[in-house]
């Protein structure tokens, strides 16, 4: 009886039990993580909460929610704070709350899509020393940080880089070289990643379930190298998001399955439902050639042309492949930012 019972258990046991594995390997030669041999507690002052609030009618609003709370990083000593970008985009007010517990009002300065970044200013000196921006260009495997997310001491966790590699999102999103740390810091949102020398070197993106990769289930956290926010600091300072040509946007929210792309959510009044792809097809390919995977499909859609072409995807719907146009936009005109973007 008890034969038949493990011969019966599910294959993500299995798997669980060959990433602890997996993780044991990563982690085995690396040093110890002690907190308080990590950074000093000095760095945490520049991490603050940071709450906001967006309107209901914002195209944001139905999946990122009207109400957001996580982190920012104070990156300067007039009150610039990076954060991550789906905290803020299209909020209509700002809030940043110190260690000390000053509340202090903030406006959106920039919000850039294709990093996740996202940066605020507070109406006032913060009062704070701001965190130097690091190099994060040398962060490897079994390399050694801290995630600090608005709390202090209290709540920053020592964390071991596992994988640095490309990161696809369902959401239209592609990550060069981003970090992936062990383990899981449960307010990671905006947090910072902090490197043994006590700099800024990543912001705190997602919860993932494969930090390691390689199929792997050992849950972390993704951060946004803080390398890709210095080439385009200047402009979203000046313009509020980065130069040069857009991305085309299709509104399309999928899922890798089986090596077949399926549509888990489409945006309403995006270019994806107004040419008629719904939730629940399958993308098969773009411009005639086929597509597996997200990062493939991201690949090829930007390769198309900038904001505005017109796409052709081969969609599977019901039993029947339909070539269908599609003609891309620029996505921030069709998110509702306000006039500081």
């Amino acid at each position: 009886m008890a034969s038949r019972r493990f011969s019966a258990a599910p294959a993500r046991l299995i798997a669980f039990a060959a990433s602890i594995l997996v993780l044991g390997a990563v982690i085995g030669s690396a040093p110890g993580c002690a907190a308080d041999d990590v950074v000093p507690d000095s760095a945490l002052s520049a991490v603050v909460r940071l709450q906001a609030t967006v309107p209901g009618d914002a195209r944001s609003a139905s999946y990122l929610g009207t109400e957001r709370d996580g982190s920012g990083v104070a990156i300067d000593g007039e009150g610039l704070v990076l954060t991550a970008g789906y905290l803020i985009v299209e909020a209509e007010s700002i809030t940043l709350t110190l260690a000390d517990g000053r509340k202090v009002a903030a406006t959106p300065v920039a919000y850039d899509n294709d990093s996740g970044f996202g940066l605020v200013r507070a109406i006032e000196p913060l009062k704070v020393k701001p965190i130097e921006l690091g190099d994060s260009a040398p962060l490897r495997v079994r390399d050694r940080a801290l995630v600090a997310s608005f709390g202090g001491s209290a709540i920053a966790l020592p964390a071991l880089v596992v994988s640095r590699r490309s990161f696809a999102g369902y959401w239209e999103y592609l990550l060069e070289n981003a970090i992936f740390t062990v383990p899981a810091h449960p307010a990671f949102s905006g947090a910072a990643l902090i490197s043994t020398d006590g700099k800024l070197v990543g912001i705190g993106s997602l919860a993932v379930p494969d930090a390691v990769g390689d199929n792997a289930e050992v849950p972390g956290n993704m951060f946004i190298p803080i390398n890709r926010l210095k080439p385009i600091l200047a402009d979203l300072l000046e313009k509020g998001r980065a130069a040069g040509p857009k991305h085309p946007w299709l509104g399309i929210n999928s899922q890798a399955l089986f090596g077949r792309l399926f549509v888990t959510r489409v945006t309403a009044g995006g270019p994806a439902a107004t040419a008629g792809i719904k939730q629940g097809d399958l993308v098969l390919g773009i411009g005639g050639e086929p597509v597996t995977d997200l990062e493939g499909f991201y690949r090829r859609l930007w390769a198309s042309g900038e904001a505005g072409t017109t796409v052709q995807l081969d969609v599977l719907q019901g039993v029947k492949v339909n070539r269908i146009e599609v003609k891309s936009v620029d996505r921030y005109d069709f998110l509702k930012l306000g006039r500081s973007y």
